[in-house]
């Protein structure tokens, strides 16, 4: 039988540090106890050397028993560390001890899982022979850890809400639906977590966020996933310039923490997330290329010039957000927040006080991606619901949130909302490419 456990174990870059201040061929005094998988062997006469990895790093063993062992057993290890000969860092080993038995052969332990539909469909091997896949893994939970640290120590509250849910909103998106059978009702799998962290709002808790799966069912792309993570926060007495400016600060105080840095290279370009960033008009960023117009036959015929598929825009929005997809985002490399967005755009941002055409809205954009989204956040109840019938009207009877009408009913303070797409910071810190190496089992299609 292979023993339960193996107590008192230390993480094998612990270890490892202290056999550093040996000198070559000297073993120090002291037993260490280490465990991990064999993933090299090398013999030299009666002696076997071991290459012992867990998820904090890499030791050798020199062994002079007799080994039956393969290469991915699960083993743990006593004995004294110290430099070989060659001055590797060592365990000279007095107790070697199977603990699990590897039942298939590792793919190339030198090459590593190179295959990308291996990769995502086995992350377990990706993770098992590739240092870098489980580096960015283990930067993704520190950056994690990261923005709890910075928002718990400014106030706000971290909550959880429904994943499952009467009524989706809080974005555009179409969701994925089921069955609740107690209840005899369809629940959608939540698209958002906005109307529920703004009822908290009303409720007194003047700073709220939640760290959560969110679901669309739409299509994949390099920045598109079905389920994703996002931070969503709400911030009583505060509008979307004070939500600028502390996403700029979460940002940069988390990069900081996690890669004692500013810059990242990402898509080919190093950015630095160092705050302030470039604050750009929406306005502008289309004038400037000769494509503000209110006109939308004007902004049509502009755009099919430039070779742009226009036969599926069906309004004045949604031919400015082509406009700005193609030829204003993904000039965006460095760190930029474009802001001011017309009402037809953003129809649940709160007014700006010049002009009521314009809204309190802003999304910030690296490598020419968006990471985020945020509003000055309308509370006038009225007003919400009137925007709530504009929506039903347009998007084909897409009903509103009477519940949260009522809730703003009882009066919300001014507030500014913003999302941040986890996945998406975690790409951009990592220099990944693609959502699919930042999220640990990605959804893929079926096997043929």
């Amino acid at each position: 039988m292979l023993p339960k456990r193996f107590p008192d174990r230390e993480e094998i870059s612990a270890v490892r540090a202290h056999a550093e201040q040996a000198e070559p061929g000297q073993t120090l005094d002291g037993s260490r106890r280490v465990a991990g998988r064999v993933m090299a062997r090398r013999a030299m006469g009666k002696l076997s050397f071991l290459d012992l990895v867990d998820r904090s790093g890499r030791i050798q063993l020199i062994v002079e028993q007799e080994l039956d062992l393969d290469l991915g057993d699960i083993v743990g290890a006593t004995g004294r560390p110290g430099r070989s000969k060659r001055a590797e860092p060592s365990l000279t080993v007095s107790e070697l001890v199977l603990l699990a038995k590897i039942r298939r052969p590792l793919p190339d332990t030198f090459h590593g899982v190179t295959d990308v539909e291996t990769r995502y469909r086995q992350r377990y091997l990706d993770l098992l022979m590739n240092e870098e896949t489980r580096a960015d893994f283990q930067l993704r939970t520190r950056m994690v850890t990261a923005i709890r640290r910075y928002l718990d120590e400014r106030g706000f509250l971290e909550v959880e809400t429904p994943v499952l849910q009467p009524r989706y909103g809080g974005a555009f998106a179409e969701p994925f639906v089921t069955h609740y059978n107690e209840l005899d009702a369809d629940f959608y799998l939540r698209i958002a977590d906005e109307l529920y962290l703004k009822r908290l709002i009303v409720g007194g808790l003047d700073r709220v966020y939640e760290l959560s799966k969110d679901f669309r069912n739409e299509g994949l792309s390099y920045k598109h996933a079905p389920e994703f993570t996002m931070l969503e926060w709400y911030e009583a007495y505060a509008d979307y310039t004070d939500t600028m400016a502390r996403i700029e600060e979460l940002v940069e105080t988390v990069v900081r923490e996690v890669t004692g840095g500013t810059t990242a290279t990402f898509r080919g370009h190093e950015v630095d997330l160092k705050a302030p960033w470039r604050r750009l008009k929406l306005l502008d960023s289309l004038e400037e290329r000769g494509l503000w117009t209110r006109d939308p036959d004007e902004l049509r015929r502009l755009l099919d010039e430039r070779g742009v598929d226009t036969s599926q825009d069906r309004s004045w929005a949604e031919l400015v957000d082509h406009a700005l997809s193609h030829f204003v985002e993904p000039e965006l490399i460095q760190p930029t927040i474009l802001h001011d967005y017309p009402v037809e755009l953003s129809p649940f941002a709160r007014a700006t006080d010049d002009d009521p055409s314009i809204v309190e809205r802003f999304e910030y954009f690296v490598g020419g991606m968006e990471l985020g989204n945020a509003f000055t956040e309308l509370n006038d109840p009225d007003e919400q619901a009137e925007r709530f019938a504009q929506q039903a009207a347009e998007a084909g009877g897409v009903p509103g949130d009477p519940d949260y009408v009522e809730a703003l009913a009882y009066g919300m303070p001014p507030t500014g909302g913003l999302g941040l797409g986890i996945d998406r910071l975690a790409m951009v810190l990592t220099g990944r490419e693609s959502i699919r190496d930042a999220i640990l089992f990605p959804a893929l299609r079926p096997r043929d």
